[in-house]
């Protein structure tokens, strides 16, 4: 257990910044002169011998602020296999007779990447509008690849010296490339909240809440039906507690789910078409990591 920890805490976070005092940006950030910031993010894993397994991460994290104008970069790649020693009755008599009855199997447990880009416009210090393209991919959650683009409203609900929350409304577009299946294209109302805040000296906490529901009628291979509006409602769930622990260096601890009413249909090896069924629709990740920034 502590080995898996300490491998935990080596895993990089795609989606946090080293410094704790974390804040959304607004319009007296993007006054100054152009101002630019970076991060990025690297991890492997390999074990040999009784548990053979490979994990690697990577991220990107990037902006440039110049007056009212901001454009950010975000990326992510995770991947995992897992190799298991499973039993081949190759005489079929329910037997481990010798040494060539047992093999290793190797299994993709984790093969996801995800890349964003975002350039928002402050209108007043509380309000700005944004637009954003999106690209991901999620092998064990059986889409190959996910396109889209987000447009819409953002306002500072609260600002405190500690503290901010900020609410944002708006359109979201995905074109889902599934595994098994055709395509399936998804025009969706999104709405998000997201709470940031200094709970003690060099520490912080990062909450938010993303809600989508489909505004068409789609056609999925797991539902013969298919999904009428608002059928297919998608919650993206984050929180995070950041400690830095040097100037450039912060550990952080995180939780995300992400909940899918009507998921994709599960990548099973040796399938033959015959039937469909559906991949979980709950997915939940839990990490320790070490953030490095260096801008």
């Amino acid at each position: 257990m502590l080995k898996k920890l300490m491998v935990a805490a080596l895993l990089v976070s795609a989606t946090a910044s080293a410094d704790p005092k974390f804040e959304y940006g607004k319009a007296e950030e993007v006054k100054k002169e152009v101002e630019y910031n970076a991060a990025v993010e690297a991890g492997v894993v390999f074990t040999t011998g009784n548990s053979e397994t490979t994990t690697l991460s990577a991220g990107l994290r990037a902006a440039r602020k110049k007056k009212e104008n901001k454009l950010s970069i975000e990326g992510s790649i995770i991947y995992a296999r897992s190799g298991l020693r499973v039993f081949d009755d190759m005489n079929a008599n329910g037997l481990v007779d010798d040494e060539d009855e047992v093999r290793t199997d190797s299994t993709v447990t984790a093969e996801s990447m995800a890349a964003k880009v975002r350039y928002d416009r402050f209108l007043t210090e509380f309000n700005s509008l944004f637009i954003a393209g999106l690209v991901a991919r999620d092998i064990p959650a059986g889409k190959e690849g996910v396109y889209g683009g987000q447009a819409g409203y953002s306002r500072r609900l609260y600002k405190s010296e500690k503290a901010e929350a900020v609410g944002e409304f708006g359109y979201d577009y995905s074109r889902e490339d599934l595994v098994i299946g055709s395509s399936v294209s998804i025009h969706s109302l999104r709405g998000f909240v997201g709470l940031k805040a200094e709970v003690a000296e060099g520490a912080s906490f990062e909450s938010s809440v993303e809600a989508l529901t489909n505004l068409n009628k789609e056609t999925i291979p797991t539902d013969d039906d298919g999904a009428s509006m608002g059928q297919d409602t998608r919650i993206n769930v984050k929180a995070a507690i950041s400690a830095k622990i040097g100037k450039n260096l912060a550990f952080q601890t995180s939780l995300e789910a992400k909940y899918d009413r009507r998921p994709a249909a599960l990548n099973l090896p040796n399938y033959n078409g015959d039937f469909v069924i559906e991949a979980s629709r709950l997915d939940t990740i839990m990490k320790a990591s070490l953030i490095y920034t260096i801008l």
